[in-house]
């Protein structure tokens, strides 16, 4: 076993699974890139309709009691 030869198809086969796994490591940090910029698309999306709500929108969002001022 201590003088067992690896083979070209041996030697093709660890590169080809490095190459794999590193394309896998790529792939999921492209994902893992396009999460975060949705999620930054996204949390701006709310900023903006959270500021350009009307006194309509919030009043109806509002809980608490409303006092009427006669």
């Amino acid at each position: 076993m201590a003088d067992e030869k690896f083979t070209l198809a041996d030697q093709l086969n660890e590169a080809l699974q490095k190459e794999l796994k590193s394309v896998k490591k790529e792939a999921q940090q492209r994902e893992k890139k396009q999460l975060e910029r949705e999620r930054e698309r996204k949390r701006k999306e709310r900023e903006e309709r959270e500021k350009n709500k009307t006194f309509e929108e919030l009043l109806a969002e509002y809980d608490g009691p409303i006092q009427k001022y006669e």
